[in-house]
């Protein structure tokens, strides 16, 4: 049976608006409300650094720590879950060249890299930028797959950046007007092998979340989704071999190595794919949907994902809902807290006004951010 990972301590030094705090936590539905700027955002930014990669801001390390801060920003949490307790820090110094490096710490001992936060929590966030998922980029799709790839997959991130490594080194190789035939092959062999992975991990997803999905009673309260990949080598993977998808996927950057020379750029590959979404109950693409139609689709695929993480890794996630309740009726509402109770998931919910949460009243915990400082409320 899945259980919770949860963050008990948690301290701040020098992150964003936070000179020093240090609060606690507890299990179950957390609210963070307050005036719009006292930090309830970057509060959740600093809780997603306990996962791998670079917050749910995407922000540049540099760019987090508070204002004069001279060495950085650090970040300490307790946590328990089915693996024990405990103690994670993380935050920046410099490298050798002086620039900004991020540095990870579990119960005291340095690290191999962040994707070792994934063996004591999961974080998934869902923020209002995200709001324009479906009429965004497509790369902003691709980004939102691969964090939920990550959840339950966790080598998934070192694949991606290997890629993607392989991938500007054959770009550049190619600008270059390079005719090292042999540098190329190596390169687009583990170009086909990384690649070949990231596209069956992602179409994997879709297939687990699919099948979820497709419990989901009728007149649910968050309507079920229609989900596919689309791309050159996602297109490929269904009833295939990994290895004929390899291969099929290095003929192809071979044979065209001239067209990616002109266009100055890899076109084909899993960084091309898209994510593609439909309001099923209408057959209507999530890009023509209404706002509330897409928060309502986004946050249904959000709750699947969550009970997908804690059925497959038994570990399950902490939400992060930033402005979750501003554009959701009373009875959505309700309906979605009651989920997240289900769930069992530690959920940590921002907000302006206190009286968007009223129905999470005793079964809560309430805080007050007021500029860079969090207090206890209990109403």
């Amino acid at each position: 049976m899945a259980e919770p990972s949860t963050i008990g301590k948690f301290q701040l030094t020098q992150f964003r608006n936070y000179a020093q705090l240090v609060t606690r936590f507890e299990p179950g539905a957390v609210v963070l409300f307050g005036a719009n700027g006292a930090g309830k955002t970057n509060l959740l930014e600093a809780i997603s650094f306990l996962s791998p990669g670079r917050g749910l801001r995407r922000a540049s390390y540099r760019d987090v720590p508070r204002a004069g801060a001279a060495d950085g920003f650090s970040i300490f949490a307790e946590v328990s879950g089915p693996e024990g307790d405990a103690s994670i820090g993380t935050g920046t110094g410099s490298d050798n060249e002086g620039d900004a490096a991020r540095r990870v710490r579990i119960n005291g001992a340095p690290a191999r890299s962040a994707d070792d936060l994934l063996e004591w929590l999961r974080v998934i966030w869902l923020t209002p930028s995200m709001d324009t998922l479906f009429t965004g980029p497509a790369a902003d799709r691709r980004r939102f797959v691969d964090r939920l790839v990550l959840a339950i997959d966790p080598q998934h991130g070192r694949r991606t950046l290997d890629y993607e490594k392989a991938m500007r080194g054959r770009n550049r190789l190619l600008a270059e007007d390079s005719r090292d035939t042999a540098w190329l092959d190596a390169i687009e062999t583990q170009m086909a092998e990384t690649g070949t992975a990231i596209a069956v991990a992602r179409v994997e997803l879709v297939r687990l979340l699919t099948g979820l999905i497709e419990t989901m009673p009728d007149g649910a309260p968050f309507p079920r989704a229609g989900i596919a990949l689309t791309g050159f080598v996602e297109d490929q993977v269904a009833g295939r071999a990994a290895v004929d998808i390899e291969e099929s996927f290095r003929q192809a950057l071979r044979a065209n190595r001239y067209r990616d020379r002109a266009s100055g750029r890899t076109l084909d590959g899993p960084h091309r794919a898209d994510f593609v979404v439909e309001y099923r109950e209408k057959a209507m693409p999530a890009a023509l949907c209404s706002t509330g139609e897409q928060k309502a689709l986004l946050i249904g695929l959000i709750l699947s994902h969550a009970r997908l993480t804690g059925a497959i890794t038994g570990l399950v996630p902490i939400l992060l809902l930033d402005e979750i309740a501003a554009h959701l009726d009373e009875n959505r509402r309700a309906a979605l807290f009651s989920i997240l109770e289900e769930i069992g998931c530690q959920t940590f919910m921002t907000g302006t006004e206190r009286a968007l949460f009223a129905s999470l009243e005793t079964r809560a915990q309430f805080l007050h951010v007021q500029d860079g400082t969090v207090t206890a409320d209990p109403g």
